[in-house]
Formats: C-alpha cells, sequence, structure tokens
C-alpha cells in the first residue's frame, strides 16, 4: 500500500510536470518526510499538552510499562499525561530509542490495571512495529498528493501546461487527478492504519500475556468515547488506540480504525 501510494505520488508529478514534476515530487516528499521523521512526535505531544511524568506521579503505568518492555526487550519509552476526560492513549515517536507513550486521565478512570496493561501492550506493539513512523510516512506522501492535485487543478483552470517537446496536456487530465487523487490517496493510508491496528492488537496481546485485557478495554474504551468524544486533530486521530472522533465522523470507508466489534472479535478469537 505504501509503494502504491509511492507510485500515485510519482504518476501524478509524470502528468503535472513530466520529468521535472516527477523530480519536484520526489523532492517534496523527502523533504516532508525527514521532518515528519524528526519532529512528528514533539508537534503530536505538544498539541494534545501532554506532560512527561515520573514513576512516582504515575506508579501503576510506569510499573506495566517497565514489565512489557523488560519481557520483550525494548527500550522503556517516556510516559506523557493529557489532562482530558477522553479515554484514550497513543504512542508516538521515530523508532524504539525515541518513542513515548500518552495517555488520558480519562483512560485511567475508566480502566482497570489489567485493562490498562492490555492498552500500553498495544501502544507498545506499535512502537516495536515502527507503526508511527509507516503512519507518518503514509500521511506526508498523501499530503504530498494532496499538494501536487491542488497544483493540478489551478493548471485545469488555466488550460493545462506543456511537456518537455511543448505539447499541450488535455485540462480534462489535470481536472480528474485534482478530484480522484486526493480520494485515492486517502483510502490507502486509512487502509494502511486500518491494518497496522490488527497487528497491534495481536501484538500487544501476546505482549501483555492476555488477549481478554486489551478485549475488555476496547468495550469500555467503545463507550467511554462516544460518550465523552475528544476535540482532536482528524489528522492524529490514527494514532489513538481507538478513534477520538465522535462516531459517524468518518465513513466506514474513511475511518482510521477498524471496527472495534471487528477487533473484538479477533481478540476474542486469539483466546479460542
Amino acid at each position: 500500500m505504501l509503494c502504491g501510494l509511492t507510485f500515485l505520488l510519482l504518476a501524478i508529478g509524470r502528468v503535472i510536470g513530466g520529468q521535472s514534476g516527477l523530480t519536484f515530487a520526489l523532492i517534496m516528499a523527502g523533504i516532508m518526510n525527514l521532518g515528519a521523521y524528526f519532529f512528528s512526535d514533539k508537534i503530536v505531544l505538544a498539541m494534545y499538552g501532554a506532560k512527561e511524568v515520573s514513576e512516582k506521579e504515575l506508579p501503576d503505568v510506569h510499573r506495566i510499562v517497565h514489565n512489557l518492555t523488560q519481557a520483550s526487550g525494548m527500550p522503556k519509552p517516556k510516559i506523557y499525561l493529557m489532562e482530558n476526560a477522553s479515554p484514550n492513549a497513543f504512542a508516538t515517536g521515530r523508532d524504539p530509542k525515541h518513542a513515548s507513550v500518552a495517555v488520558t486521565t480519562g483512560i485511567l478512570k475508566l480502566l482497570s490495571y489489567d485493562e490498562l496493561e492490555g492498552v500500553i501492550g498495544h501502544e507498545l506493539a506499535h512502537i516495536k512495529n515502527r507503526d508511527i513512523l509507516i503512519a507518518t510516512i503514509a500521511a506526508t506522501i498523501a499530503s504530498a498528493i494532496s499538494y501536487l492535485a491542488h497544483m493540478a487543478q489551478w493548471a485545469a483552470i488555466f488550460g493545462g501546461s506543456r511537456d518537455e517537446e511543448g505539447r499541450r496536456s488535455n485540462p480534462l487530465v489535470f481536472l480528474a487527478i485534482a478530484i480522484v487523487a486526493p480520494l485515492a490517496a486517502l483510502i490507502i493510508q486509512m487502509a494502511i492504519s486500518r491494518s497496522r491496528e490488527y497487528l497491534a492488537d495481536a501484538e500487544g496481546a501476546r505482549l501483555c500475556g492476555s488477549p481478554n485485557k486489551l478485549a475488555s478495554s476496547l468495550e469500555k474504551l467503545r463507550m467511554g468515547v462516544s460518550r465523552i468524544p475528544m476535540d482532536a486533530n482528524p489528522s492524529t486521530s490514527h494514532m489513538f488506540i481507538v478513534n477520538p472522533l465522535s462516531s459517524g465522523f468518518f465513513l466506514s470507508l474513511f475511518s482510521t480504525h477498524p471496527p472495534i466489534e471487528e477487533r473484538i472479535r479477533r481478540l476474542r478469537g486469539m483466546i479460542r
């Protein structure tokens, strides 16, 4: 799916500006990816006002993270707390050595110790599988495609453009790119996000030693988020363990998360 996004980006760059357009698309994607790779964790933590907390402040969370990382051979990530009544959590960071796990005050009040262990196991699985990096790359390529599609829209308005041999392109092609390309990029990006959630569920269940811990927490989180949705930026919703936005915000095709019912069903299947 990442290859599909990359191909779409290069194809649009080629159509809009020929070889120079393709080169421009490559350079733009590279710059955006580098920026996201090094700074996205700091940006999203600041966006939600997350504060790093010590072991004295959140002993249970630190104990869970310590035990799970010791068992899996991972470096212990930093722990952050968000003052938010909506129950949720996310992991961020470019690799296991530069990772952070953030939890809301709402999730600490809602879940039991075992259920919280299931949630943190899920987030550590994201770190172990480098899902944060994969999601960041997918998001930045999709953004680059949307930017090029916006350029195609203006090119269509002004009658298209000329290639290296001086031939004028069809404005209708540019109009089609402006409409279809961002939609296709979004669908692929959301599919990547959903597939990584299933993988993190399975890996997280193994880390904490019981699929039932995560299944039980997902059942509670489904009800908790529906009662108290988070005022979250849609561009970061893929990072959370459950979609922080109110139900019905996205159609299933454009959802960053698989249906919670299906996630729970798969976890129960692991138990059997």
